[in-house]
């Protein structure tokens, strides 16, 4: 929900586990959300990043490290392209 001026008012905003493709619901307190920063070609930070949000599952499994790896090595794929 947002006011009249386009500030988001909401206290739960939903994300999507990238492992899984589940919705990560408001009682999932097991779930990680990992933001990632983007450096420029002096390798300073440049102001952008990358967000992963892993449910509470994949973490319990012991795939997280795995999954992030995998959804990091894609995403590096695609940024090169551009």
């Amino acid at each position: 929900m947002q006011n009249e001026g386009g500030v988001i008012t909401e206290l739960y905003t939903p994300k999507k586990c990238l492992a899984t493709n589940r919705l990560i619901t408001s009682n999932d307190h097991a779930f990680v959300q990992i933001d990632v920063g983007h450096l420029d070609e002096n390798d300073m930070y440049n102001g952008h990043c990358s967000t992963f949000a892993l449910c509470g599952f994949v973490c319990a499994q012991g795939d997280a490290d795995s999954v992030l790896d995998h959804i990091w090595q894609k995403k590096k794929v695609e940024a090169r392209k551009q």
